[in-house]
């Protein structure tokens, strides 16, 4: 089916066909029984093919109507792989599985077109239901990045560990792939959190704190803060010892659960703070 389908550049398009890497996705993305399995990204079939062996049920989602089309008429009989048309960032998760028969709870399995993948993974992992776990494709800085670890950690790896465990199950190399892609990619595996553990009162003002925290990566905390926030260096050491955190600490170092007493900190000492940054209005400190 590969070779008689023309990949859309539009659509970020490259399938992969590595029949090895194939298993192991399919392996890693094994759920318990009645789990549904939604496929984002089902392209020519290949892996929908190895999902149904692994599964009770799978929705596999895709956004080409050529592919959808071609992909529901071989799955037109079948009582496991329903095919749906649809675009994943603009329809619930919840009606995603309805309109393939599918039911919670559910996992996440697919090859992410690279220029929304992380947008794929944020709208999942921020849902009303989200999944148990997602095993997703990305281009490998961005997997490398969620992975990351304290010494060499990201905003978007602090911003996707509040949600989730995250862990690099392959790297591919862009031979895996037709047509080949021209950067790297890598598997990860995000085992949604239960939130109760690191839940903040506010996601989007403590992703702005993340964001407002890592301005300047290079500088000490204290510097980077004070830029992002636009308040006064001493103002950032406040909050920077409220949390009990070190202001001659790079970004990078701080632990996951470090931001988050950062961000609490910061909504104690100065709310107005994480909320102006959210809407782009970072306030200055009175002097």
């Amino acid at each position: 089916m590969t070779g008689r389908v023309r990949a859309r550049k539009s659509l970020g398009q490259h399938w992969l066909t590595d029949g090895t890497a194939l298993r192991r996705i399919a392996e890693a993305g094994t759920p318990a029984p009645g789990d549904t399995i939604l496929e984002i990204g089902a392209g020519t079939g290949l892996l929908t093919e190895l999902l149904a062996r692994h599964g009770e049920r799978v929705v596999a989602v895709e956004v080409d109507e050529r592919l959808a089309g071609r992909l529901g008429g071989k799955y037109s009989g079948s009582d496991v792989v329903s095919v749906v048309n649809a675009d994943v960032l603009a329809v619930e998760p919840e009606e995603l599985l309805a309109r393939g028969g599918g039911r919670l709870p559910y996992v996440v399995v697919g090859n992410l077109p690279y220029f929304i993948g992380t947008a794929i993974v944020r709208r999942f992992l921020e849902a009303r239901a989200p999944p148990k776990w997602l095993v997703v494709t990305l281009q490998a800085e961005v997997a490398e990045s969620m992975a990351a670890v304290a010494g060499r950690m990201t905003a978007l790896g602090v911003m996707t560990q509040i949600l989730a465990t995250v862990r690099i199950v392959l790297r591919l190399p862009p031979s895996a792939f037709t047509p080949a892609p021209k950067v790297r990619s890598a598997v990860v595996r995000l085992d949604v959190r239960d939130l109760a553990e690191v839940e903040v009162d506010d996601r989007e003002a403590f992703f702005a704190l993340v964001r407002a925290g890592f301005a300047a990566p290079r500088k000490k905390l204290r510097n980077s803060l004070a830029v992002g926030l636009a308040i006064g260096a001493t103002e950032a050491e406040g909050v920077l010892t409220l949390a009990s955190v070190d202001g001659e600490r790079r970004p990078a170092e701080l632990e996951l659960m470090e931001w988050r007493s950062l961000y609490f900190a910061c909504r104690s000492s100065q709310q107005s703070v994480v909320g102006d940054q959210r809407s782009g209005r970072g306030r200055r400190a009175r002097g």
